[in-house]
């Protein structure tokens, strides 16, 4: 049977032929979607793409940028695609009448964004990319990868070109940090002579600050003095005025004495009665003239020492005015290395007292001139006293004499009048003194409040004065301790800006370092069992397809059932059919092997694997095929085309199985073109002939179930079929 199964093929030109164009189908499919789909990438370069430039260009730190023209000029010399530079309405058009496939615009604000990486809200540069999705979607996917690697090479671009001006920056901050160096010890030098003067200020604002308490000690005194003095001088004057009255009166009475006395020689009889109750008085007269002339003696001392301590005041006084005045004038020196504030201050406090010293010294000037008049009032009324005191004497000596001897009165009363009449004439002389020296106490008591008044003032001046030199001497201490500070600020400023400009000066750059910056990640590719095309890639897929498609086709035009002649039993019968199909199969396998290793040079882990597999494939495919349309006829070849469907989506030939939905994974592991899909990549791609073998073992056992099943139907149909013939034969 296997003879006429044979012959049956060779002589029936009808069969024949259609089982040698059965033998190329694998290799018309499979072949063509590996010549079609082997490297569709290397043909990028003939696939049209429309470039518009609209950049305007900027300026960036004087350089001008064109980055959309460089951009262009880049892709067009990449040649990824046939990239055409059009303008947009010409593009747009294009892209409506399918000339391109993808569009790619850069926008005129392109080189303008570039330059705003330092703003407060830098823009982006975007790249307009349109596709027409419609016209080839793959086209579109495969644009957009390109137009990553579009967006790296102008990252990089422009990355580059801000490092070029972040180290030219970063030259010119050298420069800059060698000249604040340079500054620095300037600066430091500076604040070594601020801080020696602040030193010497310090000492100096406090011994200001000691002397001025020692000044403001001594005006309390000289203040407590005065006001001491004015009081005693308004005592003194106003005793100088009682005695002004008193004098007034008795120069009257002696006036009225010397009177008496002319008229005392002719009433001498008369007076005679009255002479003893007139040497009484003239006793009692005597006691007081001594007390009087002992009272002018000491107010003559008195002003004599009130005049020589006005002087010495007056003096002291001159001398305070001069050392204020030197104290101001030295003061302006200091004043000028203090703050304006403190300055204005010390400046205000020194002419207050320069003006109540002023003050004083013109009071104590009125005080000299009033106590010199004074001691010269007092000294002529002690020697009128005086001489007033010799007078009553001889009056007294006189009225004693009257007293003892009447008869000598009349020649006593002659020496009487002559003594009363001198005796009224230097009362006169008294009287003037006296007023003399009132009027010298009152220019005292003036003057005496006048420095009083003034003295106040220079108290509350040399109190301020020692409460800001206090104030200065504190703020000396703080600036001393702050220019210290500065002075080690400054040499620690000039140490790091010597140091950031050699570590500036150290920064060499050039467009080796610019490119690092720009893209400082280089990706090494490393492939565990590296597939060099698609083509290899989908091979394991395509030819499994390729080798099932043409089991199904042979079961169209070679009968699988039909025997060539009348069986004589079921095994010869399955025998021959076996024969003729496994004899297809090979050949198939072997078409389509000598198609993908000649013709479209794949390159495989272990040719011999290969083909074995391909064999093995393709008699399992043959073995279900003629299981299912040997038992179910042409409702068998609907349900191959079914197992082939599920085969296509669940064999992991294209997308991992892990990304097809969950339901279909189910189908993965109970179909024959998994494995095969399995044992392809072991004997293309990975070599690992463990899992190339388990893989083959798996589709050796589907083969061996499908033959088994057909052998029995076979056996069955002849049974049914053959058997009561061949028993009546």
């Amino acid at each position: 049977m296997i003879k006429a199964e044979w012959k049956a093929i060779f002589t029936n030109r009808k069969l024949f032929i259609p089982i040698i164009a059965v033998l190329f189908i694998p290799v018309l499919y499979a072949g063509m979607f590996l010549w079609a789909f082997w490297d569709p990438y290397a043909g990028l370069s003939d696939l049209p793409v429309a470039i518009v430039n609209s950049d305007e260009g900027a300026e960036m730190e004087g350089l001008e940028l064109d980055l959309g023209e460089t951009l262009k000029d880049k892709l067009i010399d990449s040649e990824q695609f046939n990239f055409k530079s059009v303008s947009k309405k010409d593009a747009l058009q294009g892209l409506e009448d399918e000339d391109y496939y993808l569009l790619i615009e850069i926008p005129e604000n392109f080189s303008q964004h570039a330059t705003t990486l330092l703003d407060e809200q830098p823009e982006k540069m975007v790249i307009t990319y349109k596709a027409n999705e419609g016209y080839n979607f793959l086209a579109s996917q495969i644009g957009g990868t390109a137009m990553d690697r579009i967006r790296a090479e102008v990252n990089k671009e422009v990355t580059s070109t801000y490092a070029e001006q972040l180290f030219d920056s970063i030259t010119k901050i050298g420069d800059g940090f060698a000249e604040a160096s340079d500054g620095a010890g300037q600066l430091k030098d500076g604040a070594s002579e601020i801080d020696n003067g602040a030193s010497d200020l310090k000492g100096y604002l406090e011994q200001l600050a000691s002397s001025t308490i020692e000044l403001k000690d001594g005006t309390n005194t000289v203040v407590d003095g005065i006001q001491s003095a004015a009081k005693g001088s308004t005592q003194l004057n106003d005793g100088i005025a009682k005695l002004a009255n008193g004098s007034t009166q008795l120069a009257d009475g002696a006036n009225q004495t010397a009177t008496g006395a002319g008229s005392l020689k002719e009433g001498i009889s008369d007076y005679t009665a009255g002479v003893a109750k007139l040497n009484e008085s003239y006793q009692l007269l005597s006691e007081k003239e001594k007390a009087l002339v002992a009272s002018l003696a000491q107010l003559q001392s008195s002003s004599a020492t009130l005049n020589d301590s006005a002087n010495q005041l007056s003096q002291g006084a001159s001398q305070v005015t001069s050392g204020i005045k030197g104290l101001a004038s030295q003061m302006e020196q200091i004043s000028a290395a203090l703050p304006a504030e403190q300055a204005a201050a010390l400046t205000e406090t020194l002419k207050q007292l320069e003006a109540g010293s002023s003050t004083v010294s013109a009071g104590l000037e009125k005080l000299a001139d009033g106590t010199t008049a004074l001691s010269n009032g007092t000294a002529q009324v002690h020697n009128g006293a005086e001489q007033l005191s010799a007078a009553y004497t001889q009056a007294g000596q006189g009225v004693a004499k009257l007293n003892e001897s009447s008869p000598a009165l009349v020649e006593g009363s002659s020496s009487l009048a002559t003594g009363t009449t001198t005796l009224a004439t230097k009362m006169k002389e008294f009287n003037t003194g006296i007023e003399q020296a009132y009027t010298g106490s009152t220019n005292l008591v003036s003057g005496l409040n006048q420095l009083a008044s003034g003295s106040t003032q220079l108290q509350k001046g040399t109190g301020t004065l020692a409460e800001k030199s206090g104030e200065l001497a504190d703020g000396s201490t703080k600036l001393a301790d702050g220019t210290k500070a500065l002075v080690d600020g400054t040499n620690t400023l000039q140490t790091s800006l010597q140091d950031a400009s050699k570590e500036v000066g150290d920064v060499s750059a050039n467009d080796a370092t610019f490119d690092m910056i720009s893209s400082p990640v280089d990706v090494e590719t490393e492939a565990v069992n590296a597939v060099p095309n698609y083509g290899t890639g989908f091979t394991p897929y395509f030819l499994s397809l390729g080798l099932f498609v043409g089991a199904l086709l042979i079961s169209i035009v070679f009968p699988l059932v039909q025997p060539a002649i009348k069986p004589t039993n079921g095994a010869s019968w399955f025998t021959s059919k076996v024969t003729v199909l496994g004899v297809v199969g090979i050949i198939q396998s072997l078409i389509a092997v000598a198609i993908a290793l000649f013709a479209l040079k794949l390159e495989t882990q272990n040719v011999g694997m290969f083909i074995l597999t391909a064999i093995i494939t393709s008699f399992t495919f043959l073995a279900m095929i003629q299981l299912f349309v040997s038992v179910l006829s042409d409702s068998g070849r609907f349900l191959a085309i079914l197992v082939l469907i599920l085969q296509l989506t669940t064999s992991a030939g294209t997308f991992p199985l892990e990304l097809i939905p969950q339901p279909l994974q189910i189908f993965n592991k109970l179909l024959p073109m998994t494995y095969s899909v399995q044992a392809f990549k072991a004997a293309i791609s990975t070599g690992n002939m463990s899992a190339l073998w388990a893989s083959n073992g798996v589709l050796i056992g589907f083969m061996v179930v499908c033959l088994v099943l057909t052998f029995g139907y076979f056996m069955l149909l002849f049974k049914k079929r053959h058997s009561n013939q061949t028993a009546e034969a």
